[in-house]
């Protein structure tokens, strides 16, 4: 399997023309949460106040000024034209695997790149925050254009792991902590990572996460993961610690851990109305993504 270099990164500036992140919620039916939250200022910036006219949402009713001049005025907003867009990337060790055209650690470096051509083109500044799980979390403030673009690039294709390694599941918690003094009201935040570490315990993390921004989930899975081994005699592991496995006998095993996983997700995606977007690693992330980010005008 061939990681991605430098120069494949680039190239997918041209797969994000004609892409948006801001039309509509990227989601795939597969999953439960694809739903607007009920949350407004997303992406929003004040812009005046006027008389309230029958059509207005009530809920952007300015009190103080319908009391000060004694009949209703409602706030309007505008989309704020350079909202922080950033990348929360996981590149634990545990992504170095997979069975078909790409590895997982891969395919969410190749969609780390594409989500950022998309926001820079699209008039947003991108940062990033990189798990590693064996180094310290990677922090890239928010910039304009390429400026954002290319370190986050070069931060990529170092940071993705190069061989197996020990697995480190808490490795994006780790990067939540990070990156919530970092977050601000209507950033939109986008997660990549295969989730194979998710715990309750992080639920407030979640929470405080999506509270006030446009939180979306891009998962990353093998065919693997969620089939089992076929029928033989395997050898996995880490070099040095490989053990013999049975297809037969763990596959029941194997595919409840895929269950138990998928649920988790979907019960996060509900919680903190964030749609969930399938990455699989038969597949180029562009053939994936263009229909879901492709602007409603510009939809068959």
């Amino acid at each position: 399997m061939i990681v991605p270099d430098l120069a494949e990164l680039l190239a997918l500036r041209g797969a994000a023309h004609g892409l948006s992140l801001h039309g509509r919620k990227a989601a795939r039916t597969m999953l439960l949460g694809a739903h607007s939250s009920a949350q407004r200022g997303r992406g929003l910036e004040f812009q005046e106040v006027r008389p309230y006219v029958a059509g207005d949402d009530p809920r952007n009713i300015d009190w103080r000024v319908t009391a000060r001049r004694g009949r209703p005025h409602t706030k309007l907003f505008r989309e704020e034209r350079e909202r922080p867009v950033w990348l929360l990337v996981d590149l634990q060790p545990g992504l170095f695997f997979g069975t078909r055209r790409q590895l997982k650690s891969a395919l969410a470096v190749r969609t780390a790149a594409l989500l950022a051509w998309i926001a820079s083109t699209g008039g947003d500044r991108v940062g990033a925050v990189i798990a590693h799980g064996c180094a310290q979390t990677r922090i890239l403030p928010a910039r304009a254009r390429q400026t954002g673009v290319l370190p986050l690039l070069d931060a990529l294709l170092q940071s993705q792991p190069k061989s197996p390694g020990q697995p480190a599941p808490l490795a994006l918690e780790e990067a939540l902590r990070a990156f919530l003094p970092l977050g601000r009201p209507g950033s939109q935040i986008l997660v990549i990572s295969d989730f194979a570490g998710l715990r309750p315990e992080a639920d407030s993390l979640w929470r405080a996460l999506g509270a006030h921004s446009d939180l979306r989930l891009f998962w990353v899975t093998d065919p693997m993961e969620e089939e089992g081994l076929p029928n033989g005699r395997f050898r996995a592991g880490l070099p040095g610690r490989l053990r013999v496995l049975e297809g037969a006998r763990v596959r029941e095993r194997w595919r409840q851990a895929w269950r138990e996983r998928e649920a988790r997700i979907a019960s996060l995606s509900q919680h903190h109305a964030a749609p969930v977007v399938r990455l699989d690693t038969r597949e180029a992330v562009e053939d994936v993504l263009r229909p879901l980010l492709r602007p409603r005008q510009s939809a068959a």
